[in-house]
């Protein structure tokens, strides 16, 4: 099976409209391209669902605080045209630039709120590249249901409050995170880690494990779980911590004591590739 390359905005109305009419509910994959199995694992729920599914794959330059990571971005669409026929995805659509922002483009979205802490506090404008973009895609594509993963827990919740406040006609489903082997989050950005850094990487995960365990045991102080977590992480010296934090599942807002539902969440540095996971306690 092999999907349709589509790379306009009116070529993919054309091609849901006639699915509609076919009486067929539309599933949207929204990605920045380089899949692997995390992107897969979104494509397979759709194609479950018996979606038309609709793969984007739009590397977003509006979203990228830094110009060097938006030009180091790995393109591979050929591969993954190739990738989505094959987990039975109906259409790829691939705009440029200039087709999802041309000349005189003047809105963005933002959800302020929800954009401040984790990730957002040490990427500006990122979280107004990314609802922005998303927005336009899923007003593109006008699909019934959505496809996110929870390894990028922040945008996940960024995300469904955009949905919510837009009131857009759509469900979002949220897929868990795919990992490794050695339980390191499926990312593109794994793929720019050197033989060495590869080996150190999964060290994020244990550290969010030992979080875990601290909850499990019984600790209610988000301080003392972050302090476990910390103390796998800082015993790695190639890692620089951004932050790791304990934060409500649905909004990824930090607590103040733990209750309910709750994720830890980190993000590093390993040399020049950002790594970001979380994991529900």
């Amino acid at each position: 099976m092999s999907a349709d390359l589509l790379r306009t905005v009116g070529e993919v109305r054309a091609a849901v409209a006639g699915a509609r009419r076919a009486g067929r509910n539309i599933g949207c994959v929204p990605t920045m391209g380089a899949l692997h199995e995390g992107h897969g694992a979104l494509i397979d729920r759709a194609v479950e669902a018996g979606d038309f599914t609709v793969v984007t794959v739009f590397v977003n330059p509006i979203q990228f605080d830094r110009r060097e990571d938006y030009e180091a971005y790995a393109i591979s669409l050929p591969a993954d045209v190739e990738f989505c026929g094959r987990r039975g995805a109906a259409v790829v659509f691939a705009p440029s630039v200039a087709e999802m922002y041309p000349e005189g483009f003047a809105t963005t979205v933002e959800v302020p709120s929800l954009a401040q802490n984790l990730c957002g506090a040490f990427r500006p404008g990122h979280f107004r590249g990314v609802a922005t973009v998303v927005a336009k895609l899923l007003n593109i594509v006008q699909p019934d249901t959505a496809y996110f993963g929870e390894k990028d827990g922040q945008q996940l919740a960024i995300i469904r409050q955009m949905a919510a406040d837009l009131n857009l006609p759509l469900h979002i489903v949220a897929v868990p995170t795919v990992r490794e082997a050695d339980g390191l989050a499926l990312s593109s950005r794994n793929r720019r880690l050197s033989e060495a850094e590869r080996r150190i990487a999964p060290l994020l995960h244990l550290a969010l494990e030992a979080g875990r365990r601290k909850i499990a045991e019984g600790s209610r102080d988000p301080a003392e779980v972050r302090r476990a977590a910390f103390a796998v992480l800082e015993a790695e010296p190639a890692f620089r911590v951004e932050y790791v934090e304990v934060v409500d599942a649905q909004r990824m807002q930090a607590v103040d004591a733990i209750a309910g539902d709750v994720r830890i969440a980190a993000a590093v540095w390993l040399g020049s590739t950002r790594l970001i996971d979380n994991v529900p306690a």
